[in-house]
Order: C-alpha cells, then structure tokens, then sequence
C-alpha cells in the first residue's frame, strides 16, 4: 500500500512539472538575463520557475473566469505572493533534502519518465521523439527537467517522512462522529408578542440615554454623497417627437407577420418507416389497447421528440386539411404523408388567428418609433454635452440651455429609488469624490446624465435628540421583548409542576431525531443550538422570530459508534484529517526550515518576471 501511495505521488507531481511546462510556459523563457530570484539556504530559486508558476496560475485563473488577468488585478488578489510563497516553501524542502544528502538513481529517473503519457507514442510506449518534442515546448532540456525530476522524487521522499504517522486518536475520531451524529427530540411552543400581557411604559431619559449608548448601530448615519445632477430621461423626449403616418405605414408592413398571424395548431407528430406500421398504430389506439403518449414510448421516444411547437396549415403540407379539421384537443389524425414519412398527428390546442390592423397597432407603433426616436435624439447629444463640460460648463448651465433636468440627492450606498435606481448612476456615485468633474454618461434606457459631487458627508452616529424617536421604538421593542421573556419564564414554573403549554392555550410542537445540522421551520437557528445545550427534561426560553420560543428536551439519542454506517464515516474522518494534520505539520516544517536556512530575494529579478504579464 506504502508503495503504491508513493507511486501515486510521484505520478502526480511528474505530470504536475510536465503540465505546467507545457501549458504554462511555452517555447522560450520568460526573457531576463538573470537566472534567480533569490536563495532558501544555498538553494537557488529559478527565475524560470517562478515565470512558470506564476503564468499558470494566470491561465487557470483566466480559464476560471473567461476573463484575462492582468498583473495589477494578481496583486489586488495576492496571487504573486501566493505563487511566490509556494515556491519558497518547496525550495526551503529542496534546500533541506540536499542537506541531508537523499537523492535518487538514475534507474529511478528513467522509471519515471518512460511512464508519462505525456512521452508516449501512438503504441502507448515511450517515444524519444515526444519526449524531446515536450521538453522543447515547455522550454526545458533534457537535463533540467531530469535534474528536476531527480529533486522532487527525493522531495516526495523528505514529504512522506515528514506527514507518515499522523495518526488521529481512535477516541478523538468518536467524539468527532459522536458529536456530529447525536439526535435530540423536543417540544417547542413560540409565544408571540401579541401575547404580552404588560405593555411597557414609555422610557425614562436615563433609560433612553443607556439604550442610545448600548445600540449605536441604528444611529450610524453612513457615507454620504450630496450629489448634484442633470438628467435626460427617454421618457420626457417621447411626447416631443411628431410622427409622420407614412413611416408608421411602413413600419406596420415591416412587421405584418406580428400582425397578421395565421390560425395555429399545438401539433405532436409520430413518423412511422411505412403506411402499413403507421395504420397499425392508428387501429391499435381506435381500440384502445394504446394511447399517444405510450405509442410514442413504445417507439423509444420521448413526447418531446415530436413536439413540432404551433404550426400553421401551410406548414403541415399534405397533413394540413386533415389536422386543421379537428376540434378536439388531443385527437389523432393520419396516417398521412409527411417530409420524414407516414406519420401520426396529435392536435392539442386551436390558436385563433390574429388580425391587428393599423388602425388597432398605430398607437404601439407610435410609442416604439417615438421612443426608439428619442433615444437616437439624445444618444446623438453626447459628444457635444461632454465637449461643453469639458469647456467648464456648470450642470446648472447645461439645465438651462439643453433642458436637462436638474435634482440633487444625498447618496448613500443603499439609495436605489428615483434616478438611483439605474445601475450605472450607482455606480458613478459610488466612485465620484468632490474633485472629479462631471462627465456625460448612458444609461440602460437610453438616458444619460451627469453628475458633481458636492460633499462628503463621513460616517457619523446621530446625536439623541436628532434620532429620539428611533430611540424610543427600539427601545419599546427591547422592552416588550424583555417583558415577554418573563411572562415566559414563568410559564416555566407551571411546567416543571406538570402543566403543559396546551393547558395554557399554547399550540405545541413536537420535532423527533433531529441532528445539529437539521432546520426547524418556522424558527430561527439559535432554537437548535439552545436544544443541543440542554440537558433531557429541561425548559428554556430562546428568542423567536416575532418573541419567543419555550422549548424543552425530551429525548437524547446518542450516536451509534459501531454500526457499519459509523465505521465508514469514522474512516473518512480519519483519513481526511490525517491528510490535514500532514500537511500542517508540512507546512510548519518548511516554515521552520525556511527561518533556519534563511530567506534572501532579488526584488529587481521578482519585478522583471511579473513585468512580463501584461
């Protein structure tokens, strides 16, 4: 098993070096003179490694996304110091394994290599050819990549000492499995706030001033923007633009076939190889031994196979007369020939022809052409509006000589109502600072605008005499919410002394086998974390949606440890974890490495690598 574990890992990290060669590099290196960018002990980081590296975490996150990476959005994401990171821990391992001396054979080297499909012929055998051919793309010689090959095979030899043995404790892993499998039944009764019996007075000031204190969140006014605006919207250009009749004349011939459609059929067809097959069908479905939908089956079809959508008479050829003469949906007509051959027609629905004249369609087609109109109109005002902004004219002045509308608003990150609610005024909001000038900008309906930023209001929280009355409900709802929670908890007494919440009027219910991860409708979450808390036969009172909740537990089942569902699981933990703890041991091993050896980079050498991205 040992063994094979071991060829599995070296498998991986062979095809691993060869795919990023391959994929990542292309035919020549990535153009500096300088051949590192720095040392883990006396262990050189390749510059061309890095390039490597670096390149095919560009193209898989590109392939991710659809989009191309630039550097500048790597760094935003810290992909370079990722890249590089990695990097300077493998090394740091190198670096560690030549110390120790540990190296591999040549016999092992070429064991390896004559097993990479990546170096196989046609005839599944290795192929010198390919193999030269392979390293020539990925800009490696046959002694680099072989000197790799030897490093990382006694790399994965320092890595499997280091991660082999990571056992779990048996009993860590059950208390693992028993904790995640555990069940509990219980019966919870919500007790809604219209069921307070003491309503609360109305706050002292010195109750007010220590729930202002306590609450500062709803007295938090966020960033805000006074923003000035203009504004052309399509909708107030529409009822400016005359129409000329011949144009809407021709815009209803246009489009006479949205107009003037046809009486349609819902039509399913079922094509049979000869007339004789297709009248046997017809005869077994006049008996009643068969219906459509089975035939269809009994054909290996499915309905949708024959579904031929809404057809018109023309449209059904010589089948026409006889499907359009039927009345009743789901009637059968044929056989009868088709372009595919005899074929059966289920009709499902009649859709009634629809004759709109111009008279009828004038007032769409006015609303569309004057619409479509407008927003050519002011599509066509961009170039002219920016020239005049960028000429120093003010929003007030482009109101008052184009007849833009003008509007301030205070902006915030959650305003979406008015102008506000188009994303791209959103956007340019958001972005705006008080010395950027306006700029004309489209908007998804054809509009434009543009807009100043006057001020910028910063985060502030409200004073108690601003937000009183914000102060006073939330503190009331406190209020209501803590007297409630005593009406409930006094119900508890009664419950301990053999009450129920039916005897109180209360509606109970009951959950059974419920496990940490299940959701009880109709209450928050905090109702099972509460019930995973107690112990059997208690009561509790935990907050509800609109009160809250008294739960009690009635039954905990613990997990069973020895079913043969538990020892699978258990085996998946295990495994899983023991892969975590090696790695983490890994990591904290190539950590220590790297402090003992010591770190030194060349930042020119870094800087002329990530030059070579765009």
């Amino acid at each position: 098993m040992a063994a094979k574990r071991v060829s599995r890992t070296l498998g991986w990290i062979l095809m691993g070096l060869v795919m990023v060669g391959l994929v990542g590099f292309g035919a020549t290196n990535f153009g500096t003179s300088a051949g590192t960018i720095g040392k883990v002990g006396k262990t050189e980081i390749d510059a061309n490694r890095y390039f490597r590296e670096l390149n095919a975490e560009f193209r898989a996150v590109e392939a991710e996304t659809g989009q191309r990476l630039t550097m500048e959005q790597a760094r935003l994401f810290g992909l370079d110091q990722q890249v590089l990171g990695r990097i300077i821990a493998t090394v740091a391992l190198e670096n560690e394994t030549a110390r120790l001396g540990f190296s591999v054979g040549d016999k092992a080297v070429r064991d390896q290599v004559v097993q990479i499909d990546a170096f196989k012929g046609a005839n599944g055998s290795f192929d010198r050819q390919a193999y030269e051919f392979a390293l020539q793309q990925s800009g490696l010689t046959a002694a680099e990549f072989e000197g790799e090959l030897r490093v990382d095979t006694a790399l994965s030899i320092v890595r499997m000492a280091v991660q082999r043995g990571v056992v779990p404790q048996s009993a860590y892993i059950d208390a693992l499995y028993a904790h995640a499998r555990e069940t509990r039944s219980f019966t919870w009764t919500p007790l809604e706030l219209d069921k307070l019996e003491t309503e609360p007075g109305a706050p002292t000031d010195d109750q007010l001033t220590a729930w202002y204190e306590a609450n500062p969140e709803p007295f938090t006014l966020p960033e805000t923007k006074q923003l000035t605006y203009v504004w052309m919207n399509p909708e107030e250009v529409i009822p400016t633009i005359e129409v000329d009749e011949t144009v809407l004349r021709a815009l209803y011939d246009e489009r006479i076939d949205e107009y003037q459609v046809p009486e349609r059929r819902l039509v399913e067809r079922l094509v049979f190889g000869t007339a004789e097959d297709a009248q046997a069908a017809v005869d077994r479905l006049a008996s009643g031994e068969i219906d459509f939908p089975a035939l269809v089956a009994e054909r290996g079809l499915a309905l949708a196979d024959t579904d031929m959508g809404d057809v018109t008479l023309d449209d059904l050829d010589d089948a026409g007369e006889a499907v359009f003469a039927l009345t009743e949906p789901g009637s059968i007509a044929g056989p009868a020939d088709s372009d595919l051959g005899p074929a059966l027609f289920r009709m499902n629905a009649v859709l009634a022809a629809q004759n709109t004249s111009f008279e009828d369609a004038r007032e769409e087609l006015q609303g569309e052409y004057a619409a479509d109109t407008a927003r050519r109109q002011i599509v066509a005002m961009v170039q002219e509006l920016d020239e005049i902004l960028a000429g120093g004219a003010t929003l007030e002045e482009l109101e008052a000589d184009f007849d833009l509308t003008l509007g301030t608003l205070a902006w915030t990150q959650g305003s979406a109502e008015g102008i506000a609610a188009y994303d791209s005024f959103r956007e340019a909001a958001g972005a705006v600072t008080t010395s950027d000038f306006p700029q004309i900008t489209l908007m998804s309906d054809g509009g434009i605008f543009a807009l100043r930023a006057d001020r910028i209001d910063a985060p502030r929280v409200q004073s108690l005499d601003e937000a009183r009355q914000v102060a006073v409900d939330g503190w009331t709802d406190g209020e209501k919410q803590r007297l409630l929670t005593l009406q409930a908890e006094a119900l508890l007494a009664d419950f301990d002394g053999g009450a129920s919440p039916n005897s109180k009027g209360l509606t109970e219910v009951v959950e059974t086998g419920l496990a940490r991860t299940d959701v009880v409708s109709e209450a928050p979450p905090e109702l099972l974390d509460a019930v995973f808390e107690m112990d059997q036969g208690a009561w509790r009172v935990v907050p509800g949606f609109d009160g809250v909740i008294l739960v009690r537990v009635d039954a905990i089942t613990a997990a069973d440890l020895d079913s043969d569902d538990a020892r699978l699981v258990k085996q998946g933990f295990n495994e899983r974890l023991s892969q975590e703890l090696g790695t983490d041991l890994e990591i904290a091993f190539a950590n220590a490495l790297q402090r003992e050896a010591g770190i030194t980079l060349d930042r020119a050498v870094i800087d002329a690598v990530n030059a070579q991205f765009p």
